[in-house]
């Protein structure tokens, strides 16, 4: 009898282990989802993957009869892939491999034993297998147990497996944060010494680790394993950096500390937590010292965002990815300039700064509030209510999302009798900055204040300095309209 919870999973599984029994093979369930079926936190889409006894030409030949679809790319490595209706699958061969320490990439040799294909998996808690269609736990290395204690434990000695697979290292962080496991001192020491080796692993899967550490509900106790055992100088070396620098502000005795706490405190988004991760970087360039011992960091948010954009190219981020965070981190210190209130042109120059990332700013400001004064963290919490009122208010009677000047190159051009070129992003650019100062203005009083500064352009004293109006081009002839960069 399945359970009931289980059978959106397990009844496709346990169909495609009776084909396989048929032809004499044993097909098992592994992976995370059978981890996840044993605490309870079984996601129904997750993709499963199986392993079996039965050699690839086989596994292909039992999927081609029965899936929507199937994939053989990684079939030397024993791996066929399957679709059928919205489960996709991998069914892999029983492995034992033997690494070159030189690289991650496995010499594949196939297995007829599920105990030595579950030894190289990378911890206990991950090595176990649901033997299908029977639905047997098999555990040889007390995963189950290790669970309930709480241990992450590899199944071989850490020394072998980490030496076999480096990123697994990197790995450990996320399990010890995402399911709350304790390292035992051998697995630490065993990391700490050959931290070294995650050379040989890919920026790209490296990339996709630290992102899968940053998204889980609290990634705190992953972010000081990376600091503590030396991994994080292999591939963010400004993280614990940030141990040498007092911050007087907040009041933890270092940078660190404050960084992973605000990375802690952030909302579980990828972009807003890698941005938390890096928005004091560029303090340990920018620190000195004044009077009485006091510290200061003037302008780290300009040098962090250099930086975060060096450190994310090196990891391979997307040019989106790096745009957004170097954004929010060179943003991050706006809010505390507008400390004597918020009139209606600090809201629309903050929103047009801001851009598509507003709420993702707002959420990394109040994410970097952990002081431990209640006084000063109630003062800043009433201040950024305070904005977000004045923010909502302000949208109710204007179009923040897209605040441009209230003409456009065109109506400038045919209203001035100039021809597109530099005196039009000029216009422009002043009708923008009365936008954000003033508000919205109707056609009438917009075209009123282009005529002001028309006329300005055009006094006597001024001619020196000011560019000659351009005639426009003759009827019929195609125009180009240049807009300036803020549009």
């Amino acid at each position: 009898m399945v359970p009931e919870r289980l059978k959106p999973i397990l009844e496709p599984a346990i169909e495609l282990a009776r084909l396989f029994q048929a032809k004499g093979a044993r097909l098992y369930l592994v992976g995370g989802v059978v981890r996840d079926a044993v605490l309870g936190r079984l996601d129904p889409t997750s993709d499963l993957d199986f392993t079996t006894d039965a050699l690839p030409h086989l596994t292909e030949q039992i999927l081609s009869g029965w899936a929507d679809s199937i994939w053989a790319q990684g079939k030397r490595f024993g791996t066929i892939g399957a679709q059928r209706g919205h489960h996709r699958f991998e069914v892999t061969t029983h492995r034992a491999e033997a690494y070159d320490p030189s690289s991650r990439k496995p010499a594949v040799q196939f297995s007829t034993a599920l105990e030595e294909d579950l030894s190289r998996r990378d911890f206990t808690v991950n090595a176990m297998a649901l033997s299908l269609p029977d639905l047997r736990l098999v555990d040889p290395f007390d995963g189950v147990a290790d669970l309930a204690s709480k241990k992450l434990r590899t199944p071989l000695a850490p020394e072998v497996s980490f030496t076999e697979d480096p990123l697994r290292m990197l790995r450990a962080a996320r399990f010890i944060a995402g399911y709350d496991l304790s390292p035992g001192p051998d697995l630490i020491s065993t990391v700490t010494r050959l931290h070294s080796r995650l050379d040989i692993v890919s920026d790209e899967r490296v990339r996709d680790e630290l992102d899968k550490l940053l998204v889980v509900p609290d990634p705190s106790a992953g972010l000081w394993f990376l600091v503590k055992t030396g991994l994080a100088d292999e591939f963010l070396p400004e993280l614990p950096a940030l141990a040498l620098e007092q911050d007087p502000v907040h009041r933890h005795k270092d940078v660190l500390a404050h960084t992973i706490a605000v990375v802690q405190r952030a909302k579980p988004d990828r972009i807003v937590r890698l941005a938390a991760l890096f928005h004091d970087i560029g303090k340990p360039k920018t620190r000195s010292f004044g009077p009485g011992g006091t510290v200061t960091f003037h302008h780290h948010e300009i040098v962090g965002a250099r930086m975060a954009r060096d450190r994310m190219r090196a990891l391979r981020y997307s040019v989106e990815d790096i745009e957004k965070v170097t954004k929010l981190v060179e943003l991050h210190m706006r809010f505390h300039t507008y400390a004597m209130g918020w009139t209606d042109s600090a809201v629309r120059r903050y929103v047009r700064d801001a851009g598509d990332l507003l709420d993702e700013l707002n959420e990394l400001t109040r994410a970097d509030c952990t002081t431990r004064n209640p006084a000063r963290a109630k003062a800043l919490a009433v201040r950024m209510d305070d904005f977000e009122t004045r923010l909502s208010e302000l949208r109710a009677r204007e179009e923040l999302a897209a605040i441009r000047p209230d003409l456009d190159g065109r109506e400038v051009m045919a209203h001035l009798g100039i021809a597109p070129g530099r005196l039009v992003g000029q216009a422009l650019a002043h009708l923008l900055e009365l936008r954000l100062e003033e508000g919205p203005h109707s056609r009438d009083e917009a075209l009123r204040l282009l005529d002001e500064w028309w006329a300005a352009q055009n006094e006597p004293e001024a001619g020196a300095h000011k560019s000659t109006p351009q005639p426009l081009r003759p009827a019929g002839q195609a125009q180009s309209v240049d807009l300036p960069t803020s549009e």
